[in-house]
């Protein structure tokens, strides 16, 4: 059992890890795909931001923790730890696949199909979905695509000649949307870290002690760089000028801001891509078709991963 707790912790880590390497840096693309910020500075900016954001989401924002951690109910530690490490697993191996393409994965779809998939394969006795936490959760990722859409449209019609030096502002543009990642998705994978620790019979860390841990290894990640997934995102998505970025990064953080206050895990992969769209000018069709495969593809692959792999600690 405690083998299998501190795997538990080690693969939340990863995946935590994986998510400032792979998802954070949609932050920073449109600010560096528009010269503002070159990539090296976006990326310390980026680690920064998500440290602190993630630090803030412990205080300000702890709804979309508790609506995480609601999701699925076990009725053992080991079985609620076997289903856990599969999820943890299959959203490692996935996002590492989608980064090797410069593709953007979203980590919240990555987890839900992950815990989905470990759920079926114990079965009804010995797992259980929440209702209410699901419609939650649902209701983030649904949304986050056409409110980004919209948002990065208005912010743009409203930004149009008003704004000046926009490579400057989008620079706080770039800050904003990345400490509010860190906020969403520091609160997702500090609802895992709690779960660890409750099912290990640890319950000494505090809920601060244990974001700083998420904002430190979310940080370490982002500083090591996603130069495929910014190109791909910044660059070859959509035309941006400066103000064109300066109004993805607003209508992405607006639509995460909101999120979080409602207690919604939301998407800021689908955040912020959905925004650009909304923002930029002429969309490449074919980098748009492929990550919106990816995104349509995790909910079956790491469904299908975690089912296996749960299957395989149980047997």
């Amino acid at each position: 059992m405690t083998m299998t707790v501190h795997l538990a912790r080690l693969l939340v880590l990863a995946v935590i890890f994986v998510n400032g390497w792979t998802d954070a840096p949609n932050a920073i693309a449109t600010a560096v795909g528009s010269g503002a910020l070159s990539f090296r500075r976006g990326v310390a900016l980026a680690a920064v931001c998500n440290f602190i954001g993630a630090v803030m989401a412990c205080l300000c924002f702890p709804a979309v923790a508790d609506t995480m951690g609601e999701l699925v109910a076990f009725s053992s530690p080991q079985t609620a730890l076997a289903a856990l490490n599969a999820a943890l697993l299959s959203i490692v191996l996935w996002a590492v696949a989608a980064w090797r393409f410069g593709l953007p994965t979203s980590e919240s779809h990555a987890l839900l199909a992950g815990l989905s998939g470990g759920a079926v394969a114990l079965g009804a006795g010995a797992a259980s979905l929440s209702a209410g936490a699901w419609i939650r959760a649902l209701a983030g990722l649904a949304l986050s695509l056409p409110a980004g859409v919209l948002a990065g449209r208005v912010f743009r019609q409203a930004l149009m000649g008003r704004v000046r030096r926009p490579a400057v502002w989008q620079k706080g543009g770039a800050a904003l949307t990345a400490l509010l990642h860190g906020v969403q998705d520091g609160q997702k994978f500090l609802a895992l870290l709690l779960l660890t620790g409750g099912l290990g019979g640890n319950t000494d860390a505090s809920r601060l002690t244990l974001a700083l841990l998420t904002a430190g290894v979310m940080a370490l990640g982002t500083a090591l760089g996603g130069r495929p997934i910014v190109e791909k995102v910044g660059s070859e998505l959509a035309s941006l000028s400066p103000a064109d970025g300066l109004a993805a990064d607003l209508g992405a953080g607006l639509v995460l801001l909101v999120c979080s206050a409602l207690g919604l895990p939301a998407s800021t992969t689908h955040a912020k891509v959905a925004a650009i769209c909304g923002a930029g000018r002429g969309t490449n069709r074919r980098v748009m078709g492929q990550m919106v495969g990816t995104w349509a593809l995790t909910f079956p692959a790491c469904g299908a991963m975690a089912f296996l792999l749960t299957r395989v600690m149980m047997g």
